[in-house]
């Protein structure tokens, strides 16, 4: 089994990334503020416009590292890998697979499944423990409902129009998750670009930080990242990634976020509001998630597939390695993450 490594993250702007060495150096204002072996690394994530050296680019992609540059609110960059892994054949596979309708609906209606199903159990294990809602059981049912129209969808619009009814439906009650802080925290409704809440903001960061984690999770495996089954292909575009994250977003990103703000790891001080009415974390804000991301992905969990112990951190790598099998003709079916 792979070996989870630490994903370095850079949350302060003003950050200039170089090399010593085999050592990565985070410095600010050209004093050094942090080191680190490249060994020790299997990713670099920088939040910020100064950049890093063409040595430290050099080091990186000698030593399988991806390094991401994101804007300070988290926005997309671009992204630095050395030369490409894997068996060619994999990658000429999964080309000529993403050009067949019926396998691309099939994995699509496979992810979208995974998606709906975490979401109900998210909201299922909110009536375990806190007692019956009326309207989170009500949303239960419905989400069931729209899980088994997922599946009989026959083509991608179709399929598209049942995903975006399901997310309806569970963000319309996401509102009652949130226990603590009540008055600070409202959410009525997902809203992406801009983010119109403190919640909203969360949800975007953590999910990209998903989607990072995935990129690199299909690029270890040696199936492109950029080349996907249900999202279309645009330039800069990780639409695979895109596609696996559906099946992980509510128990990594959703699940993070409720727990933060129940437990008030973060309160209504770590937001900014911009003048366009939206909302951005501040740099305190993204280290504690960070942090608490970090730790989370060291939790250990049953995989429901291989029935074997594994780190939530390695939860991309392992359903990317399952997908490259079933691309391979090894396994019969591609098996979507379901937590239980």
């Amino acid at each position: 089994m792979r070996k989870l490594l630490n994903t370095l993250y850079v949350t302060t702007p003003e950050a200039y990334l170089s090399k010593d060495g085999l050592n990565v150096v985070v410095s600010v204002n050209k004093e050094e503020r942090f080191r680190i072996p490249i060994m020790n690394v299997e990713g670099i994530v920088t939040f910020g416009y100064m950049g890093a050296s063409p040595g430290l680019m050099k080091l990186c992609m000698e030593n399988n590292v991806s390094l991401v540059f994101m804007s300070p609110q988290g926005r997309f960059i671009g992204r630095i890998q050395g030369p490409t892994k894997g068996n060619v054949l994999l990658r000429k596979k999964q080309y000529t697979l993403s050009e067949d309708e019926n396998v691309s609906l099939h994995l699509a209606k496979l992810f979208i499944t995974g998606k709906v199903f975490n979401c109900r159990s998210i909201l299922q294990r909110y009536i375990r423990d806190n007692g019956a809602n009326e309207e989170i059981e009500y949303a239960i049912k419905q989400l069931e409902w729209r899980r088994k129209c997922v599946m009989e969808a026959d083509n991608m619009d179709i399929l598209r129009g049942e995903e975006g009814r399901a997310a309806n439906v569970y963000f319309s009650v996401f509102d009652h998750l949130i226990l603590h802080q009540k008055d600070d925290f409202s959410f009525n409704g997902r809203s992406r670009r801009p983010p119109k809440d403190e919640v909203n903001a969360m949800l975007s960061f953590v999910y990209t930080l998903i989607a990072n984690d995935v990129a690199a999770a299909l690029e270890s495996v040696g199936l492109d990242p950029y080349v996907g089954f249900m999202h279309t292909i645009r330039p800069g575009r990780t639409s695979l990634a895109l596609d696996m994250m559906e099946e992980l977003r509510a128990y990594l990103g959703d699940r993070l976020v409720l727990s933060m703000i129940n437990r008030k790891q973060i309160t209504k001080r770590d937001f900014i509001r911009q003048s366009d009415e939206s909302f951005a974390m501040t740099d305190n804000s993204r280290k504690e998630l960070i942090t608490t991301w970090q730790k989370r992905k060291k939790e250990m969990i049953e995989h429901p597939y291989l029935k074997e112990k594994i780190p939530i951190g390695l939860l991309p790598y392992v359903q990317t390695m399952l997908l490259s099998r079933f691309l391979r003709d090894d396994l019969d079916d591609y098996p979507v993450f379901l937590m239980r």
